[in-house]
């Protein structure tokens, strides 16, 4: 039997007419580890693109304390925004490692989507496996499941009325598609070959984070163009970030 990896089709090139992104992922390092790259692409277009980060990441770190942990992590994320063109970032405070998907998550991305009112929503991979049938992470499943449902939750004015009535935030049912990095099967793909550099040096401003990891002699430049090369080859292209396009419209 073949993995969903084997078994994927041709990939189309990712839509590029829209004029500002969300990107909503578990933790600090989430959007590094594959789909940074393409942000500096649509940065580099004029394209707005806002981060929000569910947790700051505190638990990611063996050896460092939680309370210490979150300032590091949140000044390394907001650097490595920064490289790749990104200046608003967001952390929600959620509690790293023990997210849960329901209501309550739903509701804060939510409210995120129905401030910044993006033409589409990027997230990380919420399915149970990475690509290559290693099992996924908890928070990653929990946050990409709960991104899809806010995405409509936030365009009804009476799922979560309270921010509707009571914050004065209005509804937002304009984001055409949700985009899932990582995806262990993705349909479209972008060519990153101009800016694959700004997305290693993106992954390399989380160095306390990749220290924390101990992994010898790991190589973000290598590790990326692991998973850039593949897909850019598939795009007829030299290095190319992949994503599963998710259709939030009936047209």
């Amino acid at each position: 039997m073949s993995t969903p990896d084997e078994a994927r089709g041709p990939l189309a090139p990712l839509p590029e007419d829209w004029t500002t992104a969300l990107a909503v992922v578990a933790h600090p390092d989430d959007m590094e580890f594959g789909a940074a790259a393409a942000v500096a692409r649509w940065t580099g277009q004029g394209k707005r693109v806002v981060y929000c980060m569910v947790t700051s990441g505190e638990a990611g770190i063996d050896g460092m304390d939680p309370d210490v942990a979150r300032g590091v992590r949140e000044a390394e994320q907001v650097e490595s925004a920064r490289l790749v063109g990104v200046d608003e970032v967001e952390f929600l405070g959620l509690p790293d490692g023990v997210l849960e998907y329901g209501v309550p998550l739903r509701r804060e991305i939510a409210r995120v989507v129905r401030r910044h009112r993006p033409d589409v929503v990027i997230t990380g991979n919420h399915r149970e496996t990475f690509p290559g049938g290693m099992p996924n992470q908890a928070d990653h499943m929990a946050t990409g499941r709960a991104v899809l449902d806010a995405v409509r939750d936030a365009g009804n004015r009476w799922v979560f009325r309270d921010q509707v009535e009571v914050e004065g935030i209005e509804p937002w049912g304009g984001v055409r598609q949700v985009w899932v990095a990582g995806s262990p099967v993705p349909t479209h793909a972008v060519d990153v070959s101009e800016t694959f550099d700004a997305g290693v040096a993106s992954l390399r401003a989380h160095q306390a984070y990749l220290d924390g990891l101990g992994w010898q002699d790991f190589d973000p430049a290598a590790f990326l163009a692991s998973m850039t090369g593949p897909t850019g080859s598939a795009l007829g292209v030299t290095h190319a970030v992949a994503f599963e396009v998710v259709r939030m419209t009936w047209d």
